[in-house]
């Protein structure tokens, strides 16, 4: 099947924070999301607002830069952010616990490159850029799995 991309103009942060908790409103356990951009390019602020709009209870969501995961309780099951930047070999992942965890929770995956071919087929992958201004970013989003069609159908183009 051939790939469906979206690219959606983001003009501010809080923009990013909307794109984020609307998405985190259609998620359940087994949704990987593959954030990727370069640094400082929103993909921890996107993961962050995500995570703090379907947390069950209130917490402060640290970066998971030198921790690799950060597990929480949401209020659609459990989510685990990773940061796999620090990662040097795939065979890390499993010491990780991904693969399990790409089945049983929703993942959130910063620097996804790292995963190589255990990056999974029905992933929503959004790809993070810098906008016309300081402030504004472009998010690509990209995916063949056809759930994320109709989860995302009618708001990435509003």
């Amino acid at each position: 099947m051939q790939p469906t991309r979206q690219t959606i103009p983001l003009a501010s942060p809080d923009a990013t924070a909307d794109l984020a908790h609307r998405i985190g409103a259609t998620l359940e356990a087994g949704d990987v999301i593959l954030l990727e951009g370069a640094i400082g390019a929103g993909k921890t602020h996107f993961a962050r607002a995500l995570i703090q709009g379907i947390l069950t209870f209130p917490e402060d969501v640290p970066s998971p830069t030198f921790t690799l995961v950060q597990v929480y309780d949401t209020t659609r099951g459990e989510l685990w952010h990773a940061d796999l930047y620090r990662l040097s070999s795939t065979f890390e992942l499993e010491e990780l616990g991904l693969s399990q965890a790409f089945c049983d929770a929703i993942c959130l995956i910063e620097w996804p490159d790292r995963l190589g071919e255990d990056a999974p087929d029905t992933a929503l992958w959004l790809s993070f850029s810098d906008g016309p201004d300081d402030q504004a970013r472009l998010c690509t989003a990209t995916w063949s799995d056809p759930r994320w069609t109709s989860r995302l159908k009618g708001f990435l183009n509003d």
